[in-house]
Order: structure tokens, then sequence, then C-alpha cells
């Protein structure tokens, strides 16, 4: 079969490697869509360290079933399908109280880091754990299935983690995909005001028309004290960051009134420097927010039933020989681009 390999850092090759063939616990998938995440950009260069060449990466794709482990029950050739990009036991202490995405021996499609190799989907097959999978409905196309994995993390974030309540009035910093994502899952908890914070003007109209009530470019303005403004002088109920450095931290913790809490979704730097007695004093409650936790079935639903738009974050849909190319692209930050998905 075909697959990008990431043979070296900054390299990608399309070639022929050997099928997989599944296990007896496992399906194999005809990948027909797959989305490039941000975490693989971030591991294309070698800056995460979790994507180590030889590596086929991807974890953000649907496709359809071509072959049937023998232990494999409820799924059959022909399903369209997608699946968890957290492969986890069922087994440990997390798994069997419903916490999979905490799961003690938990690996993710598509990476290769120091404990572990663990081949994705862009390819034109991948052999998937038959306890990852969701079946697609039929009004849901392969591109937009592929966008469940990023839109699980923002309802996990939003109906999980969050304490949060209808009327409440809430941030969201960071317009990427995550961002936009938790936009619109945060607009549907009910909240009366949705502020969302960055720095690109393009994405922050693409926030306003997908469920904010107020944008904020954080280079032009001081983000904390426009959201304090806008929410009656004492600041947002809750906010959430999806970008994971110092700066959008701070400004997360410092937009937020007395008593309200940060929920943190980004990751992109491994520490971050927070006002710790700022935190104490004012008692702001911080949360972290990992991955999902089977939110997949809802996602689609949303997706189906057009209460969240993918479509709107899909920049292109190009076949997966030009994804070295697009990889380039996203990893250059062209403007405008915000998810490419490649087609096996």
């Amino acid at each position: 079969m075909k697959a990008l390999v990431l043979t070296a850092y900054n390299e990608l090759q399309l070639k022929e490697v050997p099928k997989p063939v599944p296990a007896e616990d496992e399906v194999l998938v005809h990948i027909k869509a797959c989305a490039i995440c941000g975490s693989d950009v971030h591991g294309y260069d070698g800056g995460s360290g979790r994507r180590q060449p030889p590596i086929i990466m991807g974890h953000e794709a649907a496709g359809v079933i071509e072959q049937v482990g023998r232990a494999v029950k409820g799924f059959a050739v022909g399903d369209r399908v997608t699946f968890d990009s957290t492969v986890f036991c069922g087994n440990c202490w997390y798994c069997r109280h419903g916490m999979i995405n905490l799961c003690e021996n938990r690996m993710v499609l598509g990476v290769s880091c120091d404990e572990y190799t663990n081949a994705g989907a862009m390819a034109e097959y991948a052999a998937i754990k038959a306890r990852t999978l969701f079946r697609i409905p039929d009004a849901v196309s392969f591109e937009q299935a592929a966008m469940v994995e990023p839109l699980s993390i923002a309802v996990h974030a939003v109906s999980t983690v969050a304490p949060i309540r209808m009327g409440d009035r809430a941030v969201v910093i960071g317009a990427g995909t995550i961002g936009l994502l938790l936009t619109q899952a945060v607009r549907n908890a009910g909240v009366t005001e949705l502020v969302v914070v960055d720095l690109d003007d393009r994405k922050l109209e693409l926030a306003k028309a997908l469920g904010a009530t107020h944008v904020i470019h954080s280079g032009r303005e001081d983000a904390a004290a426009e959201i304090r403004a806008l929410c009656g002088g004492r600041g947002a109920d809750i906010a959430f960051e999806a970008v994971g450095i110092s700066q959008t931290l701070n400004t997360a913790i410092d937009s937020v009134r007395l008593g309200g809490s940060v929920v943190m979704v980004g990751n992109v730097a491994r520490k971050a420097e927070l006002p710790l007695q700022k935190c104490v004093t004012q008692q702001i409650t911080l949360y972290g927010s990992c991955a999902s936790s089977g939110e997949y079935d809802i996602c689609l639903d949303l997706i189906a039933h057009r209460m969240v738009d993918v479509d709107s974050l899909i920049s292109a849909a190009v076949p997966l020989a030009d994804g070295a190319e697009w990889f380039d692209r996203l990893h250059a930050a062209e403007p405008g681009l915000i998810k490419v998905v490649l087609q096996p």
C-alpha cells in the first residue's frame, strides 16, 4: 500500500509499505480521509519529540472496514467508521472508570516516541482496535468524520471537564482548529457572552461567524482588560486556553473573575509560568483537559444535525500524494490555512 512516511525530520515521502494485517481484536480500515493535526506539524520538524522517524503519522481519520479480526463483534466489512486516536487498554483502573484518555497503557495513533511507535492513518490502510471504533452516520462525510477527533477534544473540555453553566460569560483564547471548535461547543452550552481572542483577523472573523459574541485581537488590544469590561467589570466566569504557552495562559487567568475557572486545553509548550499568588488569592481554579473520553458519538451527532460546523474549518482536501507540500505550507503558517484533509 501507499503511505506518507516521515523518513527524517522535515522530510515526507510517499512510499510503498506492507499492508497491515489486523490482529484478532482489530479491523483493517481502508482510509478515505485523514486530517493533518497541529501535533503532526509540530512533530514534523522534531519539535515535539513525538514523531520520531520513520513513522506514518495521522490520527484524525475515517474510512471503510475492509477486514475484520476473528474476535471482533458488532462491526462488519463495509461499515463506515471513524476511531478514537487514543488506543486504550480497556483493563486498567482508569479505563474501568470511564477515563480512557488517562489509560495507564495509553498509546496514540501515528505517534513515535521513546516509549512506543504506533503507525497512523496517513496511508491507504490502517489496522485499528475494534474497541476504538465508531460508526459514521449517513449524513456525515468522511472528511467531516475526520474532524471528529479534534471536535471531541473541545466537547470533552466543555461537557466533561469544565464547570460551565447556562448563562455564564466565557472566553476562548486561541482561534486555531481546537479554539474554533471550542467556540462552537461553548456556544452550545448556552453562555450569554462568548469572547474569542487571537492574533489573526481572519480567524477572528470566522470565530464571530461560528458564534462568538465578541472578538479581540490581542496584538492591538489589552485582551484581559477588554474582557473584564465586556463582562461587567468583574471578568468572565470561565476561560478556555487553546494555545498552551505562558503568555496566553496568563491572559486566560487575567480574564476571569474572582473565583473563576480556567480550562487548559492547549499544550504547545512543555512548561508555562503562571501567577501563583493571583490564582491562590483570587481563588481561581485551573483544570487540565486531555484528549477525550468517549465523546465521539456525541460529536458525530452534532455534525450530523448541523449543530457544529466543521466544513468551515477545512481549508483543503487533497490527495495523499500531495501531503508533503501541504505539510510545508502548514509548517510555514500560511495565512488562511486551518485544517487540511488528506485523501489516500
